[in-house]
């Protein structure tokens, strides 16, 4: 508070006095203002730093770094900044990074631009990891219990969990060593989580009050060698995040269309990326299980390169230009006759894929393409007009659709700028990122603290 100035005959005052004092009170008004600006920055940089609401979700991958910064608001979330920054070709190599100095670089450029056009920092993030060896599967177990016409309290279904989920990862982790001749214990757990559980065939999503004999719990279990999971870790502690989760980016783009909610949605999601095709199935809302093999954008890239003589640089240009239907009659033609050997090769990788679930009895008949790779006009064309699938247990004919942003049942894009089919996947990651920011359920709760143990 600035003092009162007391009534006084100016006449009476000397000028030295009279000039002093507004020397006085005009630096005295700075100050105070000079402290109000500082304070008001202070609340502004405190806000741009971002709440416990505010949350990074970033997609590395094979081709292009992608960060999304979202704001939470309960089940829902809004994208509210966008940044993507291009990998060199030795950065990552079929989805594995095999330069982390300059992935780091990379992840570093794309969440700055990202947070520039949000205004905001996050603090969190949410990860996604591909690559050939990263596998998911979904393994049902039942428990029998002791005293079924006694309710099933906390204590006890800490323990089901506990028994079910390590039977699960050692059945998983020694097909997977088995798969790829890792030894087990080079084999990481990625993520995990309950997708089904029943009690004497009675579906329920929280058993504890329940009574019954038989509990059949189906939990989804992802694994990837220690070297690649490991080197993910090393780029989150360098990116200064708070890391809430490192995920399967197969298993995220399964769940993005709301299925946790339980559904009966059935169907085969095929993320066309530029090192690898991941293939995700799911089943009545259920995540059945995932697979990837190591053909993406990059393999095409290549074809055309060695087929026209020129650099990868020229070749991506014109790949990019004939999927967007760019090119002049003469040149599409002579394009389209190199992606036809590789398509032809990528559509047998499907199928080899497909053909690893021997668990399943009939797959879904609906498949949703996404990626970057499912922008080439041939991928929706070998898949509808081969036979391919005849050796494969559908039940009929799979009818084959493109998965686009505004299908991902949680988010909203405030900036415009997630369009294509390749932008499906880090918004899938941002749509998973709103569990963890979520109010957890039981079940999620106590299977988190089990994998947090695995993962030591």
């Amino acid at each position: 508070m600035i003092p009162a100035i007391q009534s006084l005959s100016i006449n009476k005052i000397p000028v030295n006095f009279l000039t002093s004092r507004r020397a006085f009170y005009t630096m005295y008004g700075l100050l105070v203002y000079e402290g109000f600006f500082t304070y008001l920055m202070a609340i502004f940089t405190r806000k741009a730093s971002g709440g416990r609401n505010i949350y990074l979700a970033l997609d590395i991958g094979t081709e292009i770094v992608k960060a999304l910064i979202c704001l939470s608001e309960g089940t829902k979330g809004r994208v509210i900044g966008v940044g993507r920054h291009k990998q060199k070709l030795g950065d990552m190599q079929s989805g594995a990074v095999t330069d982390i100095g300059g992935v780091i670089r990379n992840c570093q450029k794309a969440i700055k631009d990202a947070e520039r056009m949000a205004g905001v920092s996050a603090n969190q993030m949410i990860m996604g990891i591909a690559g050939e060896l990263v596998k998911g599967a979904t393994t049902t177990l039942s428990y029998s219990r002791r005293e079924p016409s006694s309710k099933i309290d906390l204590a006890e279904l800490k323990n089901i969990v506990h028994k079910i989920q390590w039977k699960a990862f050692d059945k998983v982790r020694s097909d997977l060593a088995f798969e790829t001749g890792y030894n087990e214990i080079d084999v990481k757990l990625v993520n995990a989580a309950i997708v089904d559980v029943q009690i004497d065939s009675y579906k329920v999503s929280n058993p504890i009050g329940f009574q019954g004999k038989d509990v059949d719990i189906s939990i989804f279990n992802a694994f990837a060698p220690l070297v690649h999971f490991g080197a993910l870790q090393t780029i989150a502690a360098e990116l200064d995040k708070e890391l809430m989760a490192i995920t399967a980016e197969p298993y995220a783009v399964a769940r993005c269309m709301g299925h946790e909610d339980g559904g009966n949605v059935s169907s085969i999601f095929i993320d066309i990326g530029g090192g690898t095709t991941d293939i995700a199935i799911v089943r009545n809302g259920s995540v059945e299980g995932t697979r990837m093999f190591t053909l993406g954008g990059r393999t095409f890239t290549k074809r055309l390169a060695q087929s026209l003589n020129i650099s990868f640089q020229e070749a991506e240009e014109i790949k990019l230009a004939y999927s967007s239907d760019k090119l002049e009659k003469q040149s599409h033609k002579i394009v389209r006759e190199a992606m036809k050997s590789d398509c032809e090769v990528w559509l047998s990788g499907v199928a080899l894929t497909l053909a690893e679930f021997e668990e399943i009895d009939v797959l879904p008949s609906k498949i949703l393409l996404c990626g970057g790779g499912s922008h080439l006009p041939e991928i929706k064309e070998v898949l509808e007009t081969r036979e391919w699938f005849r050796k494969l247990p559908f039940s009929q004919k799979p009818h084959i659709s493109f998965l686009k942003p505004n299908m991902v049942s949680n988010m909203v894009d405030e900036t415009k700028r997630m369009k294509d089919p390749q932008d499906i996947t880090p918004l899938s990651l941002a749509n998973l990122g709103l569990e963890y920011l979520g109010e957890e359920k039981v079940l999620s709760k106590i299977l988190k603290k089990i994998v947090r143990l695995m993962q030591i």
